[in-house]
């Protein structure tokens, strides 16, 4: 194994979570100017999910940053004018168009798998293709149907033709439509001057390291290889010629990397108070918010309901730099319910009473119930600070 260079400089514990604040954009005044297309080009990726409570993940992740931007905005500023793309980068994820070729080793990758798990006829391929030409952008539905009746993975042949599509990069989704997937040809919807898969694979991982490296401010060979879900050994092999360099962080037990115009100025400026979406690329690595933040996270919609602890899509709550609590909201017609609240201390209830009536504000509620506090004695503080919010 190839020796570590020394590290470039120490890093106490406090510092290292400033950086990842201000590279996650967090902390200091939001770039409202750039918009969510800013926050796109900022992040490298937002990850999508079919959950929908508040909003939808991709909705959250510039909310979280932004503020009260507009849900029709948000979705405007993902799909117009081939601005993104969704590709497999950290799972399914809306990604600047401009990042297209640094996926080439991705999609060569899923060229020569030899083996899928859905058998696709002769002919299949070539005719979802032969349709997108003549007719698209088209949903699975308008393809032929997504589905051949059976089970929910039980798709039609079409459905399975345009995903591997998709992944092979002859097809691009350029849209989601009522939350379906809109197809187009890659070479009608990726513009000319990014269409291409010229980037060797090492390339491509240099690329893809050295941005997760300044989307995360300063992280571990784990944190940074999973930004996009690259493999340990993959990392290794580029991280030298990537422009990170080594750091030590007091407290973190593994090497880590940063990026190098994180170091140069000391992060400071306003932090923000928000709702967290469950998959925020801020948390989106248990052990890397456990290590920066001492808060454990986990996503329980898919544990079972009496399993659950914090509750079905619970949201942490980020104030003052630190995450100091987490509920788990509904919506009851135009009313946000706090279903279950968790509170680190009392200095967490203002920020949480301020953070629940801005998300209310937002997704067109004009009230809060609290159901249920994990800490009773905060439950009427909770809730007169929410009265004083009006």
């Amino acid at each position: 194994m190839t020796p570590l260079p020394p590290p470039t400089a120490d890093l106490s514990a406090d510092e290292a979570r400033r950086i990842a604040l201000r590279a996650q954009g967090l902390l200091g005044a939001p770039d409202r100017r750039a918009g969510v297309r800013g926050v796109l080009r900022h992040l490298g990726a937002v990850q999508l999910d079919t959950i929908s409570v508040l909003a939808r993940s991709h909705e959250l992740v510039p909310y979280a940053r932004l503020g009260a931007v507009g849900r029709t905005a948000v979705e405007a500023a993902y799909w117009t004018q081939s601005h993104a793309f969704e590709y497999w980068s950290h799972a399914a994820c809306v990604l600047p168009i401009e990042e297209w070729p640094h996926f080439a080793f991705r999609r060569r990758a899923y060229r020569s798998r030899p083996q899928w798990y859905h058998d696709l006829p002769d002919g299949a391929y070539d005719a979802v293709i032969k349709q997108l030409r003549a007719e698209g952008p088209l949903t699975a539905t308008e393809l032929g149907g997504a589905k051949n009746g059976g089970e929910w993975w039980d798709w039609s042949e079409s459905k399975v033709a345009v995903e591997r599509a998709l992944m092979y990069g002859e097809v691009v989704c350029t849209e989601r439509r009522g939350w379906k997937r809109v197809y187009d040809l890659a070479e009608r919807a990726v513009p000319d001057h990014l269409l291409h898969d010229e980037l060797d694979d090492t390339e491509c991982l240099r690329r893809l390291v050295r941005l997760a490296g300044q989307a995360l401010g300063v992280g571990t060979r784990a944190d940074i290889a999973d930004y996009h879900r690259l493999k340990g050994e993959q990392f290794d092999a580029v991280v030298a010629d990537s422009g990170l360099v080594p750091v030590r962080v007091q407290g973190w037990d593994k090497p880590a990397w940063a990026d190098p115009e994180a170091l140069a100025s000391v992060p400071r400026g306003r932090h923000r108070t928000t709702l967290l979406s469950p998959f925020d690329s801020l948390i989106w690595e248990r052990a890397r918010t456990e290590r920066i933040f001492g808060f454990t996270h986990r996503l329980e919609a898919y544990v079972p309901k009496q399993k659950r602890i914090h509750g079905y899509f619970a949201m942490p709550l980020l104030a003052g730099g630190q995450l100091v609590g987490r509920v788990d909201p509904a919506r009851d017609g135009r009313t946000l319910v706090a279903r279950q609240v968790s509170l680190a201390s009392a200095k967490a209830v203002a920020p949480m009473a301020q953070a629940l009536r801005e998300a209310a504000e937002w997704v067109g509620c004009d009230a809060v119930r609290i159901e249920r506090v994990d800490r009773p004695a905060l439950g009427a503080a909770l809730s007169s600070a929410l009265t004083r919010l009006g």
